[in-house]
């Protein structure tokens, strides 16, 4: 068992679902939204970003690699009866690429957790139809204390530049980057804490 599957039910918390409508702000802040568009978000968790973002779009498909965060999703969407989100097990880094294309494709704070940032973003552009939205939302280069310096198999936050360098030499276009929100994290056992910004990176499919 994962850590996320672990920690599946009780993965939605205020400061969470804080974080998830700031995020979803500046989505909308940035794209005009329609329920004509159809949407994918990859590592989903509980679905926090998508609950936030429904009304504003078309049918969402769902995807995590985590068998604890898909069952609390599927019990959300059972008890708000809701039919226009699909949740999927996929890992991309390993499965086939969903033969479907998308007019939007979003993450939030999954990219730190992905070796090959690379091979993520190209399987998010083939997942694009032309003319479709990237969001990437994660955290800006840090010291390694939002997950604590015995962590080592997570990216230690983003260089906004460099990150939009490698996501350009993909394919993408309009690239931009804003400050989506800033989470407060306890970074050690004596209670002090630090806030960790949070970016909002939005790429268009060419």
């Amino acid at each position: 068992m994962s850590r996320f599957d672990e920690e599946a039910k009780d993965w939605d918390t205020p400061e969470s679902q804080e974080r998830a409508r700031n995020i979803a702000k500046a989505i909308c802040s940035h794209v005009p939204l329609s329920n004509e568009m159809t949407a994918f978000e990859y590592g989903c968790g509980t679905g926090q970003l998508s609950f936030e973002l429904r009304n504003k779009i078309g049918p969402i498909t769902l995807a995590d690699s985590s068998t604890g965060m898909l069952e609390v999703l599927r019990d959300k969407i059972r008890s708000r009866s809701v039919d226009d989100m699909e949740p999927i097990s996929l890992d991309l880094t390993k499965d086939p690429i969903p033969n479907k294309q998308f007019d939007l494709v979003y993450t939030m704070m999954t990219l730190h957790h992905i070796p090959d940032t690379q091979l993520i973003l190209n399987q998010f552009y083939e997942l694009l139809n032309p003319g479709g939205y990237l969001f990437v939302a994660d955290l800006d280069k840090e010291d390694g204390s939002f997950h604590g310096q015995d962590v080592d198999d997570v990216h230690k936050g983003f260089d906004r530049k460099e990150l939009a360098s490698l996501t350009e030499k993909l394919g993408f276009t309009n690239i931009d980057f804003s400050t989506a929100y800033k989470m407060e994290r306890e970074i050690n056992d004596h209670g002090e804490s630090k806030l960790f910004p949070i970016f909002l990176m939005v790429a268009q499919k060419s």
